[in-house]
């Protein structure tokens, strides 16, 4: 943790290095290919980090969680599960109806991953609406 809070080349590397998933998605952007996100988004996503000094607060999700992804079970509020391909577990349906009893939308979708907010911003503010338009 002390790299990512005292060089912002740590930072860099937290980032691009997050997973091996993430490393590929990410890195892709810096060989050419045109995916989602562009160097720039890379680079303003370091640097906001850095100059709010938030990497240690958002890393501490990672760091802390110690219940596995699926074992989430009955979740009594409304959820709503969007399904991205490049994420590091896929959320089946059949699981999600399980965990949420309360589902009110599941949606499988064709592009993003772990980071689909910052990926596929359009698509992912599209899935938040859908998902929680019939609570409105």
């Amino acid at each position: 943790m002390y790299g990512i809070a005292d060089s912002p080349v740590g930072l860099a590397a937290y980032f691009l290095d997050h997973d091996a998933w993430s490393y590929a998605l990410i890195s892709r952007v810096f060989s050419g290919e045109a995916a989602g996100l562009t160097r720039d988004d890379v680079l303003d996503n370091i640097t906001l980090t850095w100059l709010t000094n938030t990497a240690i607060s958002g890393a501490r999700l990672y760091w802390e969680n110690k219940f596995g992804f699926f074992s989430v079970k009955g979740v009594s509020v409304p959820a709503a599960v969007s399904a991205f391909p490049d994420e590091l577990y896929q959320t089946p349906r059949n699981w999600a109806e399980q965990a949420y009893p309360k589902l009110i939308h599941y949606n499988k979708l064709d592009k993003g991953g772990h980071f689909a907010a910052w990926e596929q911003p359009q698509l992912f503010s599209q899935e938040v609406r859908a998902g929680f338009r019939s609570l409105r």
